[in-house]
């Protein structure tokens, strides 16, 4: 039969419909859902981390930051420094009060001595004239005289020891005015709280940081976790502290190990009336993942807060993990 025109656009349709066909079904094949193992169960979410921050607990001038976005800190690595001049003279007039205070304290003491031997010669003059009274070698004036001077004896004793305490006490306030003032010279330097990465540099050197300004804005890298949300009825499933893992879009082939860590006691997405077992099913409860820090000690750099991924929880406690989880959650 004569090839027609109408003949040759219907064989092209059909060719295109069979080629369409085909690449559907391969697509499926590779596209279709991924099975959920028995007893496990999958939220979506974004891998986080907690934000901290290098802040000033004084007012000062900035001048200098040392570091940009993105540049990874150690705990105590100095990160700024604040114009820390005048706390400093101020530290020097305090230290120089705290010799003074010791010096009297010293010279307190050497009159506590005096006091103490003036005392006890006292004491004893006033035995011997009270044993020479008994005898009447001497008059009874004499006596009246040395017990006079006993008296006043004891009391420069206890007048020497109280200004023996005071001057301690003065040393004391000296040197906790001293050690105040120290840690603000030491405040003048800012510290990186955690390990971390710089996510935010908030201030420039010139700038004047007020009590609890933020200098940078960092993520702390060892407490990395991803938020899911399950069901009722998966939720009430899942236990405290079980294992769990996270497969992140950018990393399908890693199952990285965590921990479950929280579970909300209060449904996040509630109805305004709850009357049928329907709704009720919609309610979903956040659950945190907490990765593990072993893993994130070696792979910190792998996996970066703010992936999006899934987080494979068990809902059945005597369900084995597999050795592979689906890569997906399609």
């Amino acid at each position: 039969m004569p090839l027609t025109l109408s003949n040759i656009r219907l064989k092209k349709i059909v060719i295109t419909t069979a080629a369409i066909i085909i690449i559907g079904m391969i697509a499926w094949y590779f596209l279709r859902p991924s099975a959920i193992p028995a007893g496990f169960a999958f939220g979506n979410g974004r891998l986080e981390a907690t934000e901290t921050a290098v802040s000033s607990k004084i007012q000062g001038k900035l001048i200098e930051v040392r570091f940009r976005e993105g540049a990874n800190l150690k705990t105590g690595e100095v990160a700024a420094l604040l114009d820390g001049e005048d706390v400093r003279a101020q530290l020097r007039a305090a230290e120089a009060n705290l010799i003074r205070a010791r010096e009297s304290a010293q010279e307190s003491r050497e009159n506590l001595n005096t006091a103490i031997s003036e005392q006890k010669l006292a004491v004893l003059t006033f035995k011997r004239t009270e044993e020479l009274i008994q005898k009447n070698f001497i008059s009874a004036a004499q006596l009246d005289r040395d017990r006079t001077t006993l008296q006043t004896a004891n009391a420069s004793l206890a007048g020497a020891q109280n200004r023996v305490n005071e001057a301690d006490a003065a040393v004391k306030a000296a040197q906790a005015n001293v050690d105040a003032i120290q840690v603000s010279v030491n405040d003048t330097v800012l510290r990186v709280p955690v390990d971390g990465r710089v996510l935010y540099r908030l201030a420039e050197p010139g700038e004047v940081i007020a009590p609890g300004g933020r200098v940078l804005g960092m993520l702390d890298l060892s407490d990395v976790y991803m938020n899911v949300f399950l069901n009722t009825k998966d939720a009430g499933s899942v236990i405290l502290g079980d294992e769990a893992y996270i497969i992140l879009d950018a990393l399908p082939d890693m199952q990285i190990p965590a921990r479950i860590t929280f579970v909300a006691p209060r449904n996040q997405f509630t109805p305004k009336e709850v009357e049928t077992q329907e709704e009720r099913i919609k309610f979903m409860f956040r659950v945190k993942l907490q990765v593990d820090k072993d893993w994130l000690e070696k792979n910190s750099d792998i996996a970066k807060p703010g992936m999006p991924g899934i987080g494979w929880v068990r809902t059945q406690p005597d369900a084995v993990w597999p050795a592979r989880l689906p890569r997906s959650s399609r």
